[in-house]
C-alpha cells in the first residue's frame, strides 16, 4: 500500500510556473488536474511574497474553497477545503521562506518543496491522524496534539 510520501516531487520549471499556479488559483483557471500538493505550496509562496494585498492567513480559505466549487468540487465534512492542514502549511512556508537564501521564486519554491516542510506528511509532525483528519480540524484550525507549532 502506498503511503502520501510515496510521490515523486514536481518540481516547477521557472518563475513564470509558479505565477501562473498562484494567478490561476485564484481567477479559478487552474485546471484541476494541475491543482496539485505542490501548487498549493508554490501559490501560498507566491501569495506571501508577491501579492501584499493578500493576507494569505485570511484569504486562501476562500481561495481555495471558491476554486474548488469552480471546478465542480464540494467543501464538505469529507472533501474539499480544510483548515487545519492550510493553516499548518502557511506556518511552515512563512517558517522556510525566513531561513531561505535562494534568489528566484522558483528557486525558493523547490527548495520548499524538497525540504521537511514540504512533504505531504508535514501536518502529522503536529497532529496525529485522528486528529488531523476529523470534521473539527476540517472546519477550523485545531490545536497540534504531538508538537507544538513553535517548533515548525
Amino acid at each position: 500500500m502506498a503511503s502520501i510520501t510515496d510521490h515523486a516531487i514536481r518540481f516547477f520549471a521557472d518563475d513564470a510556473a509558479v505565477r501562473r499556479v498562484a494567478a490561476g488559483l485564484l481567477d479559478c483557471t487552474l485546471p484541476v488536474a494541475e491543482w496539485t500538493h505542490e501548487a498549493h505550496l508554490a501559490a501560498t509562496l507566491c501569495l506571501i511574497t508577491e501579492y501584499p494585498d493578500f493576507d494569505v492567513e485570511r484569504d486562501m480559505p476562500g481561495a481555495i474553497a471558491g476554486y474548488n466549487v469552480s471546478q465542480g468540487g464540494v467543501n464538505d465534512d469529507m472533501r474539499g477545503y480544510h483548515e487545519t492542514i492550510t493553516q499548518t502549511y502557511i506556518r511552515g512556508v512563512r517558517a522556510h521562506l525566513a531561513g531561505c537564501r535562494a534568489s528566484t521564486l522558483a528557486e525558493r519554491v523547490n527548495s520548499l518543496l524538497a525540504s521537511y516542510r514540504g512533504r505531504r506528511d508535514y501536518p502529522l509532525r503536529f497532529y496525529s491522524p485522528e486528529r488531523l483528519f476529523s470534521i473539527a480540524a476540517r472546519r477550523s484550525l485545531a490545536d497540534p496534539d504531538l508538537c507544538p507549532f513553535e517548533e515548525i
